[in-house]
């Protein structure tokens, strides 16, 4: 029988808290008709915790025994998301699409990270930013004229 130990506990939580933040971005963007939406920044944010907490715990388990930097895993996700995120940019003889799109991704990426490592008040903190962004923001955007990319 399978029995949750304090650290599944610690580590479910840091999942579970991740998937619903990037979820929370994920619904702002939706609402918004953005291809990107609910289940691709949940998704992302808790691909980007997993990753973190995966190098967390390979760290713990090699110290001593080989050099092992935790640090190196979360560098290899802020690159690969910023590749994905490229994709969601496209060019049109109007301008560029997707650009907030990209960044959105890279952020949830960022906040999975934090929640990874068990650091969920800045992730908080970072995910109620990143909602202010791209509704408040985005309303002070085209008051001024701007356009949404």
């Amino acid at each position: 029988m399978f029995e949750f130990s304090p650290q599944d506990m610690d580590i479910t939580m840091r999942l579970v808290i991740a998937t619903f933040l990037g979820g929370l971005i994920g619904i702002e963007r939706e609402m918004h008709g953005k291809e990107a939406g609910f289940r691709t920044y949940a998704l992302v944010c808790v691909g980007a915790a997993l990753m973190m907490v995966v190098s967390i715990q390979m760290y713990d388990i090699y110290k001593g025994s080989a050099q092992v930097d935790p640090s190196r895993i979360a560098a290899q996700v802020v690159s690969g998301i910023g590749f994905l995120g490229a994709g969601a940019i496209i060019r049109f003889p109007q301008g560029i699409k997707g650009l907030t799109t990209a960044a959105g991704i890279w952020t949830a990426a960022g906040i999975g990270l934090a929640c990874g490592m068990g650091q969920y008040h800045p992730a908080v903190i970072t995910t109620i930013l990143a909602l202010l962004i791209l509704v408040v923001f985005s309303k002070v955007n085209r008051w001024f004229g701007g356009k949404d990319v």
